[in-house]
């Protein structure tokens, strides 16, 4: 399933699962906002793989960790800020706007949720780690660029 199959799915089973009076409340902008989103960029436009990302630039990203509390506890990222993907709406008056901010989660589903709705509040500077950080650990992290690079 591609992502922007998901983030349909997901709108979708939203919109089904909302009474329909609620729909008819939502307004332009809401509206506008949504089909921006889905009209941003071409699928792999919104996610920055591990080999993509050179050791020194992760200094330069704003690189958010959507996990729980545990799980970032337990390992992640070195220089991630952890804040829970339920929460990360609530708290975007923390995060920069001059920045690249990388979310992650596990698998990347949460970190595109959060990556959606920064977009539809004006973050236009939101990118994801595809396939979130076990795939970032299993192709080598912070040196998963420099390993492409060696092999090519």
């Amino acid at each position: 399933m591609t992502f922007k199959s998901f983030i349909f799915a997901l709108a979708l089973s939203a919109a089904f699962a909302t009474p329909s009076l609620v729909h008819a409340q939502m307004d332009k902008a809401t509206s506008e906002a949504i089909e921006t989103y889905f009209d941003f960029i071409d699928y792999n436009g919104g996610t920055i793989m591990a080999e993509q990302i050179p050791p020194e630039d992760y200094k330069k990203l704003y690189v958010l960790d959507v996990r729980d509390a545990g799980q970032f506890a337990k390992d992640h990222i070195p220089g991630a800020v952890n804040i829970e993907w339920r929460k990360v709406f609530a708290e975007r008056a923390k995060l920069p706007k001059d920045r690249t901010i990388l979310a992650y989660c596990n698998t990347s589903s949460f970190s595109g949720q959060v990556a959606m709705a920064l977009r539809m509040a004006g973050f236009e500077n939101v990118r994801i780690l595809h396939g979130g950080y076990g795939e970032w650990k299993a192709r080598g992290g912070m040196e998963a660029y420099t390993r492409t690079k060696a092999s090519n």
